[in-house]
């Protein structure tokens, strides 16, 4: 998982799986993917993802780059990267991913 910190905060390389069952953040050999339900039309699955994982990391969200591919790189505002792995590691802890709106308190 690749996760830099900058003065904004913590961006991330992220993996898009359009036309899902459910949305869901899942770690697969060391990179983070996220399956999500919308298609890959007008921007809906850019959107999805930016409110998914802004309720995932209780703020602001941004992609940086890769608008049109599957492959993004995405800004999480004001967080550092040890946080950012505390989260992920409890979002994939869980089999289903959609109760975002409280953080996890197991390890």
């Amino acid at each position: 998982m690749k996760l830099q910190e900058t003065p904004q905060g913590t961006t991330m390389v992220v993996f898009v799986k359009p036309n899902s069952r459910q949305f869901e953040v899942k770690i697969e050999d060391d990179e983070v993917v996220v399956c999500c339900r919308e298609a890959p039309v007008k921007g809906r699955v850019n959107r999805e993802l930016m409110k998914e994982l802004s309720r995932l990391f209780k703020g602001r969200v941004e992609i940086i780059s890769g608008f049109r591919s599957r492959q993004k790189k995405v800004l999480m505002a004001d967080i550092n990267p040890e946080e950012v792995k505390d989260i992920l590691r409890c979002a994939c802890a869980h089999t289903v991913c959609t109760n975002f709106g409280t953080r996890c308190t197991k390890a």
